[in-house]
């Protein structure tokens, strides 16, 4: 998949099968988008492109990033998440837009004539059934079916019935994510949620019993962590090696009071040096939530059990 990342560069291409949206967890609904448009693709001739926009809009057209509306904004994959699963589905090019201002005052003939026509050359569109583009979200399927002869392409909706079958939407996964409910985020998406950090160092405590752990700075400040708790989840590190983690999102109320919250994950049946490294998490199981105990030999005592029960949950 080529990735583009400014329309100034996008090539010139000859019957484009396009879509376009924000695409926020490419969960399974997007994936029935996806699949259309690799079909059409296929029976035109034509490359699948995908367009897709980094910041999100809501970051350029709503409060300040203080406001508390903003604090509700959660994404559920970073940038770079996005375009490793797009490319999975077989799109041939992905155009991010960057969303600004200025392109967000286009109208919906702006949008049409100078990004999906002099930019991609869209020669047929493929859209969920509740897309919106252009200045107010003013454009939509009726308004491209009603100029379609006069753009020069084809446009087709998938139907709200095929969407509406799956049942998911990315307000259900992040609802799902924030009330240790891991079994129907994964049900939505399709995959195993993720979560990537830098391995940074911490206390160091864990060693002092037995379970040292990975704590994970989290780079990008939108992504969505999911609730505080015990999790089973796979880890993989930068070099590929898949290993049975057993993780803690949550303040240590064993260890103090008014910590700031850490993400740690020990790795079991694993030794090595894993600092400053990039380490991905896919959240299994939701084991329990976050307690305290009366002593670090009670919380080691604890941890042997969610070891157990981690491997048992990755079985």
């Amino acid at each position: 998949m080529l990735v583009i990342r400014d329309p100034a560069d996008f090539p010139r291409l000859q019957n484009a099968v396009v879509t376009s949206g924000t695409f926020d967890g490419v969960h399974r609904g997007h994936q029935r988008i996806l699949a259309r448009l690799r079909e059409a693709a296929d029976a035109a001739g034509g490359p699948a492109v995908v367009i897709t926009y980094w910041p999100h809009p809501r970051l350029v057209l709503g409060p300040p990033p203080s406001h508390p509306e903003l604090l509700e904004l959660q994404l559920l994959n970073t940038l770079d998440e996005r375009i490793a699963r797009l490319a999975a589905f077989g799109v041939d090019y992905l155009l991010i837009v960057p969303f600004t201002r200025e392109f967000a005052q286009w109208t919906s003939e702006e949008y049409i004539q100078r990004l999906l026509l002099d930019t991609v050359g869209a020669r047929h569109l493929v859209i969920g059934y509740d897309h919106r583009f252009g200045k107010n979200r003013e454009g939509g399927f009726d308004y491209l079916s009603q100029h379609a002869a006069r753009y020069g392409f084809d446009v087709e909706e998938i139907p709200r019935a095929d969407i509406d079958a799956v049942g998911v939407s990315s307000t259900r996964i992040r609802a799902a994510l924030r009330g240790h409910d891991v079994a129907t985020a994964t049900r939505y998406l399709g995959y195993e949620y993720p979560v990537t950090g830098r391995v940074v160092t911490g206390q160091q405590l864990g060693r002092t019993i037995g379970y040292p752990t990975a704590n994970l700075h989290v780079a990008e400040p939108l992504k969505l962590v999911p609730a505080q708790g015990i999790y089973a989840v796979w880890a993989t590190t930068a070099a590929g090696t898949r290993h049975r983690g057993m993780l803690s999102i949550g303040v240590r109320p064993t260890v103090g009071a008014g910590l700031a919250q850490t993400i740690e994950v020990n790795l079991l049946d694993f030794s090595g040096d894993l600092y400053g490294q990039l380490l991905t998490l896919e959240f299994v199981a939701w084991l329990r939530g976050e307690e305290k105990y009366n002593g670090l030999d009670a919380l080691k005592a604890q941890l042997a059990l969610d070891a157990e029960a981690t491997r048992a949950a990755l079985a």
